[in-house]
C-alpha cells in the first residue's frame, strides 16, 4: 500500500494543480521514487520496522530542506513537490509502523 501511495498521491496532486502539464509533471513526480536508492547502502536493505526519515542519507533533515526549497523555483518545482510528497508519505509510514514521525 505504501509504495502504491508514492504513485497515487502525485497523480492526485497533478490532477488538481498541474492538469494542463500532466504529461511532464506526473512522470517527473513519479520518478522521485528513485530517491530510495539510498536504501541500498543500509543493512538490511529493507526493514519494515525501520523509519526512513532521519536514517537514510537522502531522507535526512538537511536534504529535506533542500527538497522544500526546490518547490519555489519553476524549473525544479515538480521534482521538489514529488520529493516532499515522498518524504511526507515516508514520515506517515514511520508514524503508522513505529509511532514516531522520524528517527
Amino acid at each position: 500500500m505504501h509504495i502504491l501511495l508514492h504513485f497515487l498521491i502525485p497523480a492526485i496532486v497533478v490532477g488538481f494543480f498541474f492538469r494542463r502539464n500532466w504529461k511532464s509533471a506526473y512522470p517527473i513526480m513519479a520518478s522521485t521514487m528513485l530517491i530510495d536508492i539510498d536504501h541500498l547502502i543500509a543493512s538490511p536493505i529493507y526493514d519494515p520496522a525501520r523509519c526512513s526519515i532521519g536514517f537514510h542519507p537522502l531522507h535526512g533533515f538537511l536534504p529535506i530542506s533542500l527538497y522544500v526549497s526546490l518547490c519555489f523555483f519553476p524549473k525544479t518545482r515538480y521534482v521538489g513537490i514529488g520529493l516532499v510528497i515522498h518524504m511526507v508519505l515516508d514520515s506517515l509510514d514511520c508514524q503508522l509502523t513505529n509511532g514516531v514521525w522520524f528517527v
